[in-house]
């Protein structure tokens, strides 16, 4: 018996996936622990081979790390070595901002302290041609600095280097011969792109959690060869690819964002299992709730991102509060509303839902582990949403009269209603909240909502997808198999992937095409030996060119899918329908339209189907029935079944379906069944 394990790190639990090669499915769910996140991992492990025997083939993880380490500002000492003159870069950015007219807003804390900016002497033109040669005592210099104030990080960004790396290389030579200790970044290797800011503000972050992901990596592989556990860890990337542990404790950027997107990974492989055109993924976990969108089977993926700003709300003219992080992505739109956030009321008395969250600990009140203010957890609890004999079947005992009393204490006796009144007023808050994101993916992308599936996860998606699909139009909503672990999950259908990019910035009407033919060669040629030292030979390699463009004078660019022959001319009828599908309006064909760049995927496709034909129905032994609160019929005696049970016959809510990770909650006026894959499918309005 052999198993590949899927883990995922939340803001509460820790969530573990097992798929046996007979086929069958194992979960478990273990408490977060925050103080040291390998800890949760390995209690999860521990418990879930007690429970399964086998030898492990594959461990795939999924971590927020770099994130965290962003967020809390724990990096390593990090310097900065660039072209004199531009020492100021990470201060002046690029001038945008998230808020307009608050005065007492202030952009964040440059990662490398000013002093630890050093200048050289040196210079490259755009065209790589170099116009002041590199001074090598000024690099000396910059070395011995390096040395006096015992940095553990450095990026080195150079001038036009994306045309022309030599300079760079000769001052990454010269580090590693004099301070071997210390781990490097380079511009040209990470990220070869015009736009100084983000390039430079990508090799930073790179720098800066370095040491701590190394760090991590290294001890949790020791953590798992201490259990027995001898395959190769294997991490998610931000783009939605696996790669190495390897490769991620060298380039630590490709995995800032490598938490939330596991689930958007799964969705797709579900969506094109099902073959479902358009899916919008709605991920509600303990802290935060996540947004993506699904087409044609295929993620839909950003150029660039800020981390460290706070919660992402999804408006791509909001920008400015984090550091921007140039590398592809899964769009996604974050805000603060899980079962662990806060509602509280604000020095006006006007109730307020998140984003501040409980967390793992001391949790939401009903936990009973020192939490005093309510939560969303809190109250799907009192209005009988939730099961008061516990979570993960049981094993996590819920307190409702303390739940219910701070409710009273906190919301419902200030705002002068009931407690029912005042938790579900709350949940509608919390609802409205987490619209934004959807909006943000699908709206504001171009995308009209009511044409598109929400697929809803994680351990309170479920409870909130249907009344959110109701207002916004949504007629079909998808609970899949394991919802409440379903991050995990979708790491174990995820391929290896390796993103590569160049900037190529020329008018497509008067570029030649071998030019671009020799760029996406070479970037080919990159991911192929990367794929190859992953273990993909080439019979198992899939590769996906796309074209950065935009038109003559406009500032920001599109990645356009390429397909076929790729030609200047497909390059501009490709970027002119992307284009009215984004904004809803193309140019004219006279229009000239400007390559920037260039990108290829290249993939590594498994030697056998990773997604199951079909996850049957889990029993989840219950009660019948429970009272529940709705606000058109007061408390109601409402069936509780489990989906094994609902995949008999369809049922009309109310109904609350119950399991061991998640319970899906099916409003008045809806009618669930579930599908041959195993889908909860709910029929709305």
């Amino acid at each position: 018996m052999t198993l590949r394990i899927g883990i995922d790190i939340g803001g509460t639990f820790t969530d573990l996936v097992a798929i046996a090669s007979d086929g069958r499915v194992i979960t478990r769910k273990t408490a977060s622990t925050p103080h040291d996140y390998g800890e949760g991992i390995v209690n999860g492990l521990s418990a879930l081979l007690a429970e399964e025997a086998g030898e492990v083939t594959d461990v795939l993880h999924a971590t927020t790390v770099g994130s965290n380490t962003i967020l809390e500002a724990k990096g390593a000492r990090t310097a900065l070595i660039t072209t004199r003159g531009f020492r100021d870069i990470l201060e002046i950015r690029d001038l945008r901002m998230p808020v307009l007219y608050d005065i007492t807003w202030t952009k964040p804390r440059a990662l490398v302290e000013r002093r630890l900016r050093l200048e050289v002497t040196e210079k490259m033109r755009p065209d790589g041609s170099v116009a002041v040669p590199l001074d090598m005592d000024s690099v000396a210099a910059a070395i011995e600095m390096i040395r006096q104030e015992d940095v553990r990080g450095l990026a080195i960004c150079l001038l036009h280097s994306y045309a022309n790396p030599a300079h760079e290389r000769a001052i990454a030579d010269a580090v590693r011969a004099a301070l071997p200790d210390v781990a490097i970044s380079v511009s040209s290797e990470i990220l070869p792109e015009i736009k100084e800011y983000p390039r430079t503000s990508t090799t930073v972050i790179n720098a800066y959690v370095q040491p701590v992901v190394r760090a991590y990596i290294t001890a949790l592989d020791a953590r798992l060869r201490a259990l027995g556990i001898t395959a190769p860890l294997q991490l998610m990337q931000s783009n939605g690819g696996l790669a190495s542990a390897a490769f991620a404790a060298a380039s630590p950027a490709h995995i800032i964002e490598s938490g939330p997107a596991a689930g958007v990974v799964g969705g797709a492989a579900l969506a094109r299992r099902l073959d479902e055109p358009r899916v919008i993924t709605f991920d509600m976990g303990g802290t935060t709730a996540k947004a993506g969108l699904v087409e044609g089977g295929e993620v839909l993926r950003s150029e660039a991102i800020e981390v460290g700003g706070g919660v992402m709300v999804g408006s791509r003219l909001l920008v400015g509060a984090g550091y921007m992080l140039k590398l592809p992505t899964i769009d996604l739109a974050e805000v603060g509303a899980g079962g662990g956030s806060i509602c509280r009321l604000d020095a006006a008395g006007a109730p307020k839902v998140g984003p501040i969250s409980a967390g793992a600990d001391p949790g939401p009140v009903c936990y009973g582990k020192g939490g005093t203010q309510p939560t969303i957890t809190d109250c799907n609890l009192v209005l009988g949403y939730l099961d008061p004999g516990g979570l993960v079947g049981g094993a996590m005992k819920l307190d409702l009269a303390s739940a219910r009393s701070a409710i009273e204490r906190d919301l419902a006796g200030p705002m002068g209603c009931s407690v029912e009144d005042a938790a579900y007023g709350m949940l509608r808050l919390a609802s409205a909240t987490m619209m934004r994101a959807i909006r943000a993916v699908s709206v504001e992308r171009g995308r009209d909502p009511r044409q598109f599936a929400l697929l809803a996860f994680g351990g309170n998606g479920p409870l909130f997808a249907a009344g959110i699909a109701a207002e916004l139009g949504i007629r079909r909503v998808l609970i899949p198999p394991l919802p409440g672990v379903f991050s995990a999950f979708g790491l174990l259908v995820a391929d290896a992937e390796h993103h590569a990019s160049q900037s190529l910035r020329t008018p497509l009407d008067t570029v030649d095409p071998g030019r671009i033919a020799a760029a996406l060669t070479a970037l080919e040629q990159a991911g192929a030996a990367q794929l190859s030292k992953d273990g993909f030979p080439a019979a198992r390699q899939e590769v996906r060119r796309a074209a950065l463009a935009r038109y003559l004078g406009q500032s920001s660019e599109i990645e356009v899918p390429l397909s076929g022959a790729v030609t200047p001319a497909a390059i501009a009828a490709a970027f002119g329908e992307e284009h009215a599908r984004t904004y809803g309006f193309r140019a004219p064909d006279s229009e000239p339209v400007e390559l920037t760049g260039l990108s290829v995927i290249t993939r590594g496709l498994p030697d056998r189907p990773r997604l199951p034909a079909r996850i049957p129905p889990f029993a989840a032994p219950g009660p019948a029935q429970r009272r529940a609160w709705f606000p058109s019929l007061g408390w109601t005696d409402t069936p509780v079944v489990d989906r094994a049970a609902l995949a008999l016959a369809p049922r009309n809510g109310p109904l609350i379906v119950q399991e061991y990770d998640a319970t899906c909650l099916v409003p008045h006026g809806a009618t669930a069944s579930v599908d041959g894959f195993g889908n909860i499918c709910v029929a709305v309005g």
